[in-house]
């Protein structure tokens, strides 16, 4: 009896997920409609999409994913006010239940250029909404819908006979083989993504379908963070071999200790081919309280976009340092300050809203 051919893995045919920096065919969003997610500061926060989408279309396309024909009405309506629309951004009704591309939408692969591959992969892992809030079952659909637009190859990603769990804000890359994420997000017991899964079994998937053969397991995320430990407030690649990181100076604050354990780890770590990080440091603004709680305020959380960086900011003396910072490290892109200071209210910024489609 025959028996079927088991599927060549993206990573064993030459994909790989590219880093932020390499060129971007548009980047994905979802406009605001959840008031729960910013309660009592809504309103706001569809402003502070506006200034973000009329920023990012003026430098690549922005495919916007709105609610229903009442949201879309109401984007267009902000967007017009705004001078934020523009034939540079495409709408797509598509129900959601949340806005946070970066972890429900799928995440966009592209073959070595040596290789002669068919075109864009969509990895679409299993969303569960951070194992924590039971308002997903929309969300989980949104990267099929996301690959099916930009005409990719739906794959979902398996570990043995479990389909993995993944956000997008738990991992970030540097194109080149090598990954960062926290032992916080994807190992802990608690807010459990993958129960089957341990740390061999991670990296072994990382291998298989985004062609990883370095992992940098740093250890906690910062405090007030609603997803246990995302990766993109702490630390991010922004050059092959150069990270920048988040550091607390004062010794007092709970991020202290957390954030100094992580620079150890980055000092000790080595590319999947064998080079030292050079480690940028970036200092955390001063914590920021809403009705008692802290909230997941960090520079890291910006995005890097095509000839830009768009970079949260908290009306903070450390903004000019952070902005400064990445005007150095990316000398040929405009750098643009948002205002964050409501939209943290939600727990995500930048990166958390946004998903990059690459150019293929």
């Amino acid at each position: 009896m025959m028996r079927s051919r088991k599927p060549t893995l993206p990573g064993a045919a030459g994909y790989r997920m590219p880093a932020e920096w390499e060129p971007h065919e548009s980047t994905w969003l979802a406009w605001p409609h959840f008031r729960d997610d910013w309660p009592g500061k809504f309103e706001p926060i569809q402003w502070v999409y506006a200034e973000i989408i009329r920023n990012l279309a003026r430098h690549e396309r922005v495919d916007l994913v709105v609610n229903s024909t009442e949201s879309e009405r109401r984007a267009r309506g902000v967007l017009e006010i705004a001078n934020a629309l523009s034939d540079n951004v495409v709408l797509h009704q598509w129900r959601t239940d949340r806005v946070w591309t970066r972890d429900s939408g799928c995440i966009f692969l592209k073959p070595e250029e040596t290789q002669e591959n068919s075109g864009l992969l969509a990895l679409n892992f299993q969303f569960n909404a951070w194992a924590k809030y039971p308002n997903y079952k929309n969300d989980a659909k949104l990267g099929a819908h996301m690959a099916k637009s930009a005409g990719a190859k739906i794959i979902q990603p398996f570990s043995g006979e479990h389909r993995v769990v993944l956000e997008g804000g738990s991992i970030d890359v540097n194109g080149h083989g090598t990954l960062l994420s926290t032992e916080e997000c994807l190992l802990s017991k608690i807010q459990e993504r993958n129960p089957p899964m341990d740390r061999t079994a991670y990296e072994q998937m990382f291998a298989d379908y985004f062609s990883v053969q370095s992992v940098i397991w740093l250890g906690d995320g910062v405090a007030g963070d609603d997803t246990h430990g995302h990766v993109d407030d702490i630390t991010r690649f922004v050059a092959r071999d150069r990270v920048v990181t988040m550091i607390e100076h004062n010794d007092r604050d709970e991020n202290f200790a957390t954030l100094r354990a992580n620079l150890g780890r980055l000092k000790a770590a080595r590319t999947a081919d064998g080079r030292k990080l050079e480690i940028v440091e970036l200092p955390m603004p001063r914590p920021v309280i809403f009705e008692g709680r802290r909230l997941p305020a960090s520079y890291a959380n910006f995005y890097i976009a095509n000839g830009a960086v768009l970079v949260p900011v908290f009306n903070d003396p450390n903004d000019r340092v952070a902005l400064n910072t990445l005007a150095e490290l990316f000398p040929a892109s405009e750098i643009i300050p948002i205002y964050s200071g409501d939209l943290i209210w939600g727990f995500g910024a930048l990166h958390c809203m946004t998903q990059q489609q690459p150019r293929f």
